[in-house]
């Protein structure tokens, strides 16, 4: 899909980067973090006076240096940017489902990496009236802000795996950034593990809501929706079939119109049960693995008593809602922005291309031997990762996926939607169209969709 970058050059120079930002972005970003540097507290002036144009304010350039600095790890290998790399909207770089970290940056994770782009307009963790899940942060919601979000895999075992805030503390205090630590939030800061910990989180918090990388809004959509551009008669026909309810119906999740002065961010922040299919590349879905921190949650619950499985909404990351049974194997509507870049696909990463996601979204009822399979590769039961009890929580009353259903769209018109798609993607200047810069999968065909449908494209 793209280019793999070592480590090293993955985490690059935030500065450099910032100033390949157009001039128009760093503004729009200033005016930005003039709304949102004075929640950054910590009680020093330097920490909530507004950045001048183009710069990043104090906190959010100690957050950056937080980021990138591998030191903060158990396994002195492991940053922020190590798995959200910056190249590909701040997910990972690499071809696995799961990351791996841990003191030797050996163990799986759990979960495919988010990325965290446009990660920062995620609204707090509600339940409406209509019992309707929003919001929240992680791929489940259980982390209530940003901020909050950023201190977690500090203490994850198979991520940064620090056993307690004060080791964390102790590798701070090493730092050369130290001082910068101080002048932000005090000398106190530095003196109680808890402390230090809370002000690291709203540092990187700070960086992501102020930097434009993040949120940059440059994307050739974007420039179409401004009469910069025009888009191509597949790409325009693909739009028209995401908004389509009796075709792709894909806004009615991924909504595609702008809120109030915020470009569209082709998500609802809701939470829906698709009936994924279980991706056995992931070590914790094998059962009888060792890895210590992998509950076996699964046996309990019935058929088809797989050790484990990752049921979202409901656990076992998440614990507030166990008894929710009706939200079991629900995650998080993903924003779609620069999705041509963020593959794998899904909590679970079981797809590679956009071109899979797709094909399986338009034919998950009609074909399921082809997308349910058990680990040596021969069919499985639909909805393969869930147990069977709830099987009846997948969506099944929403178009594409109803089943008897027949398929909504024919291989061409699905081919069309992969490349409007990739239209989402950052990094278009109307007056160089061809440097813009998007993965090999999203020259979609006919043929190519053919071919993924058959199981065969790339073999």
């Amino acid at each position: 899909m793209t280019t793999k970058m070592s480590r090293d050059t993955r985490r690059g120079d935030g500065g450099n980067r910032r100033r390949r930002i157009t001039l128009a972005a760093l503004v729009a970003a200033t005016a930005c973090a003039l709304t949102v540097v004075a929640c950054g507290g910590g009680g020093n002036t330097q920490a909530t006076q507004a950045p001048a144009a183009g710069q990043l304010s104090a906190m959010a350039q100690l957050g950056e240096k937080l980021f990138n600095d591998t030191a903060l790890s158990a396994s002195g290998k492991q940053s922020c940017a190590t798995c959200h790399v910056d190249s590909r909207a701040f997910a990972g770089d690499d071809p696995l489902a799961v990351p791996l970290g841990g003191p030797n940056m050996d163990l799986p994770g759990l979960r495919n990496t988010p990325a965290l782009a446009y990660n920062q307009f995620t609204p707090t963790f509600s339940i409406g009236a209509d019992g309707k899940a929003v919001g929240g942060f992680f791929r489940d919601g259980r982390s209530p802000s940003l901020a909050d979000q950023a201190e977690k895999p500090f203490f994850t075992p198979f991520e940064m795996a620090n056993a307690t805030p004060e080791e964390l503390l102790r590798r701070l205090l090493t730092r050369p950034y130290l001082d910068e630590f101080t002048a932000v939030f005090g000398k106190a800061s530095v003196q109680d593990a808890s402390a230090a910990l809370r002000n690291i989180g709203q540092a990187l918090a700070q960086y992501q809501k102020e930097d434009p990388v993040f949120h940059q809004f440059s994307s050739k959509y974007d420039a179409y929706l401004k009469g910069a551009t025009a888009l191509t008669p597949q790409e325009l026909n693909g739009l028209a079939l995401f908004n389509n309810p009796a075709k792709g119906n894909c806004t009615s999740c991924h909504v595609s119109t702008p809120t109030a002065t915020t470009p569209a961010l082709f998500t609802d922040f809701s939470y829906d049960n698709v009936g994924i299919p279980r991706n056995w590349k992931i070590p914790a879905n094998i059962d009888g693995n060792t890895l210590d921190y992998v509950p076996k949650n699964g046996t309990a619950l019935g058929e088809p008593n797989h050790d484990y499985y990752d049921l979202g909404l409901c656990g076992p990351l998440r614990d507030d809602l166990a008894r929710s049974t009706s939200r079991c194997g629900a995650f998080k509507v993903p924003t779609l922005r620069n999705i041509a870049l963020t593959g794998p696909y899904f909590h679970n990463g079981v797809f590679d291309t956009l071109q899979e996601v797709v094909a399986w979204y338009i034919t998950r009822d009609t074909d399921p031997a082809r997308w349910y399979t058990k680990a040596d590769g021969s069919p499985d039961v639909s909805y393969n990762d869930l147990p069977a009890a709830y099987g009846s929580n997948v969506n099944v009353s929403e178009v594409p996926y109803i089943p008897g259903l027949a398929p909504t769209l024919t291989n061409s018109e699905m081919a069309d939607l992969v490349r409007f798609l990739c239209t989402l993607t950052d990094g278009f200047d109307p007056a160089n169209p061809t440097a813009y810069r998007v993965p090999a999968q999203c020259n979609a065909t006919a043929d190519s969709i053919a071919a993924t449908r058959a199981g065969t494209a790339g073999k």
